[in-house]
């Protein structure tokens, strides 16, 4: 029996492992168009390779999918974080925890996982064709032919595409009777000219909330740490709500009004309460130099001016014009997203294969028997830390230990 597994990327190597340490008696050929294999891995975490993520509870590490943890969840139950952890060690890779839950090797060098992925597919005998990249498939009665660009054929049992967001893949998908959901950019961050955040890039807030206007029906809001930078807005909470937003910014061409709540203990009745506490608690205190919360001073000072109140201004005297405007800044301050950043060098993507048509038991297609699918090639993505990889090495996991069964 043979297996061909196409691309050379954390999913197409893990299954094409899986397949072979478990099914010896299968020949398995994994073809990579480029002469170098892994290369989104050696640049993942800025080099260090974000292996997975810390979180061993299937349920909980669902939630960080914004597409696919649905169907994820009986995956994790079978391969999850802590079997990923598990299969390093066994090959010589010890992984550590850090403080946000991230996991990378003790190296802190991704060359390490890099290696660690050759290594254990020349052990298990893969056949791996780096510098061959896959012209077309056909379908036969029985088989696959894979047709390379040399005009060589490779006819092959079972076939798993492991492509990534390349285009390709999907194309050869759909050619196979797979329906693909448009790929659009997911985890990126928001460009925001804005006089209020104007030479504050550096300034970060610990927790923020933040919603995306104008989407009807559904609610795009997410909490979390907030990072402002020279084009806009970045951090956990705008890159979340990138991904799970992803699809109505794309369609919206990246132009929409999010609502930031600065303080999201308070809402505007409850902050209205606290500041005017403040006005009788400390009166002679100017507005601009005295702030009452856990936020940047330079950032509050900002807000202070936007407000138009003057800087020499004691509490006593804000007027409620002045206090109002505060409290609608600082619980629901309107700023305009005008495109969208590039998330570091990572590029993750939603859309791909619809998950309707994929058996998440083996990972293979419903419509065309022998076909299987691993990693980002699927209608699947996860937020940063860790989660699109794990979905990587489960879900070729799963495909390689089903591939090689007769």
């Amino acid at each position: 029996m043979r297996c061909v597994v196409i691309g050379g990327g954390a999913a197409g190597f893990f299954g094409a492992i899986s397949c072979a340490v478990n099914h010896p008696h299968t020949q398995v050929i994994l073809l990579e168009a480029g002469r170098n294999p892994l290369t989104k891995v050696s640049i993942s975490g800025g080099g260090r390779c974000n292996v997975t993520h810390h979180c061993f509870e299937a349920a909980q590490l669902i939630q960080f999918y914004p597409r696919g943890g649905k169907a994820l969840r009986s995956c994790f139950t079978r391969f999850q974080p802590k079997d990923t952890v598990a299969w390093f060690a066994a090959h010589g890779v010890k992984l550590k925890t850090e403080a946000d839950g991230r996991m990378f090797p003790v190296t802190d060098d991704s060359q390490t996982i890099v290696d660690c992925l050759i290594e254990a597919a020349r052990e298990a005998e893969v056949i791996v064709r780096t510098g061959t990249p896959v012209k077309a498939i056909r379908r036969e009665e029985g088989y696959f032919e894979v047709g390379l660009k040399t005009d060589q054929e490779i006819p092959c049992d079972r076939l798993l595409i492991a492509t990534g967001s390349n285009p390709l893949g999907y194309r050869w998908a759909k050619e196979l009777g797979h329906t693909i959901e448009p790929p659009v950019p997911s985890l990126f961050t928001f460009n925001i000219p804005d006089p209020r955040l104007k030479d504050l890039a550096g300034i970060s807030v610990e927790n923020v909330h933040l919603k995306l206007l104008e989407t009807g029906k559904e609610k795009f809001e997410q909490q979390g740490p907030l990072l402002i930078t020279h084009w806009g807005l970045s951090g956990p909470a705008v890159l979340k709500l990138s991904a799970w937003g992803a699809r109505v910014l794309h369609d919206h061409r990246y132009k929409l009004s999010l609502m930031i709540n600065w303080l999201p203990e308070y809402n505007s009745e409850t902050l209205r309460q606290a500041l005017l506490k403040v006005k009788s608690s400390e009166p002679k205190r100017k507005v601009f130099s005295y702030c009452p919360f856990n936020l940047p001073k330079r950032f509050w000072q900002r807000l202070v001016s936007f407000c138009e109140i003057n800087s020499e201004v004691p509490w006593a005297e804000l007027s409620k014009k002045g206090l109002n405007l505060l409290v609608q800044e600082l619980t629901q301050g309107v700023y305009k997203i005008e495109g969208k950043g590039v998330f570091k060098e990572e590029f993750v993507t939603c859309g791909g294969v619809s998950l309707k048509e994929v058996d998440f038991k083996t990972m293979e297609s419903k419509v065309c028997k022998g076909l299987y699918f691993a990693g980002e090639v699927l209608d699947i993505d996860g937020v940063t830390g860790g989660f699109n990889f794990q979905s990587a090495w489960t879900t070729a996991w799963l495909a390689g230990q089903a591939m090689g069964v007769k």
